[in-house]
């Protein structure tokens, strides 16, 4: 028995990045996926992860439409009958100063990183107390909650919102029998990352790649696959203590004491 076999698990912003890598080893220790994602490339992550021998059903859907989660995760729970797991993946981050930040930019952080998440929880919810087991794991950061750059105060402000949200939802329910944790990453090489290097320098972003990883005690930026195994084990019945927390998985990027004035 692998130890999420017959589990049904949504997760969101899944067709690529963090998102792939945690539903691909979800997969891998037997769940079924949903994967939800605007990107259309979602439909190629499902056939991979069915490719390799796992279970994935895909959705192309806009999380911050909130009618449209609520009739697909009706249309996920009344074709297979529950929803256990639910990953709230999906992120966004547009770096921009605080003092030439359009509300545009702003609100773009807090619609997809805040209500996203609030979207796909209250559609899922239900079909948890009813079962009187489920398991949530959001998607915060190091960054707001440990850290922060110049540029971040819209994404750090929506990604230390997601500690509130989760922390004061699993108290909320606990007695439904449901746990709900955040995973905080420091930086592991995605799409994403690389659209920081870019935005940060143009002409050489693989520099900004290297600059951050030489900076990190381990010396390299993390696998999204790792972000994965961190998210089975709080997935699983592994966990079942656990609740109302959040784990850092960031190669030791926040201990440094004293690198930032070069000691």
């Amino acid at each position: 028995m692998k130890k999420l076999d017959g589990k049904i698990a949504i997760v969101t912003g899944s067709a690529m990045g963090i998102g792939k890598g945690i539903a691909t080893v979800l997969a891998k220790h037997g769940a079924h996926v949903i994967l939800y994602d605007l990107n259309d490339k979602v439909f190629e992550t499902a056939q991979a992860i069915e490719a390799a021998g796992g279970r994935a059903s895909a959705y192309q859907l806009d999380i911050t439409d909130r009618e449209a989660v609520s009739r697909t995760t009706d249309d996920v729970a009344a074709k297979y009958g529950a929803v256990h797991i639910l990953v709230n993946n999906a992120g966004v981050i547009k770096l921009a100063q605080f003092t030439e930040m359009s509300d545009d930019v702003r609100d773009f952080h807090f619609r997809v990183n805040i209500n996203g998440v609030w979207n796909v929880t209250r559609a899922v919810l239900p079909y948890m107390k009813e079962n009187k087991y489920g398991k949530i794991v959001n998607m915060s950061s190091v960054t707001g909650y440990m850290v922060a750059d110049p540029g971040e105060v819209a994404y750090a402000t929506s990604k230390s919102a997601i500690i509130g949200f989760t922390r004061s939802l699993a108290a909320e329910v606990a007695e439904h029998g449901i746990t709900v944790n955040a995973i905080c990453p420091g930086y592991i090489h995605t799409p994403m990352a690389e659209q920081i290097g870019s935005e940060s320098n143009p002409e050489d972003p693989g520099s900004v790649i290297q600059g951050i990883a030489n900076a990190i005690p381990l010396k390299r930026l993390g696998k999204p696959e790792e972000v994965g195994e961190l998210a089975a084990f709080l997935a699983s019945d592994e966990s079942s203590y656990i609740t109302g927390t959040q784990v850092v998985i960031d190669g030791g990027s926040t201990l440094p004491e004293t690198a930032s004035v070069g000691v």
